[in-house]
């Protein structure tokens, strides 16, 4: 399998539909901030229902593994997922 490479708007779509069935709320209902820090690595601010979650980065995978799965079909166990910080592109993912 060749790299795929998924964009930053894709991995907030991704966190929107897995805190939204965490949460019994439709993804729509959710917003989503990525972040990097230089210590503590990937995050995220998810806000659903008046609450705040804060995900690591095994949670953004988490995610990211749930959607390959359901929407591209793949095997998520048999990929892949690094986050990277793109200057240009923000927070992306390549899948393997």
């Amino acid at each position: 399998m060749e790299k795929l490479i998924i964009p930053e708007q894709n991995i907030i779509n991704a966190v929107c539909v897995y805190i939204g069935r965490q949460n019994n709320a439709a993804p729509e209902e959710v917003e989503v901030e990525l972040m990097y820090d230089d210590d503590s690595g990937f995050s995220a601010e998810a806000n659903v229902n008046g609450q705040t979650q804060i995900l690591t980065t095994l949670n953004l995978i988490e995610a990211l593994r749930q959607t390959i799965k359901e929407f591209l079909n793949l095997d998520p166990n048999a990929t892949g997922i690094e986050l990277i910080l793109d200057d240009e592109e923000g927070i992306i993912a390549a899948v393997r």
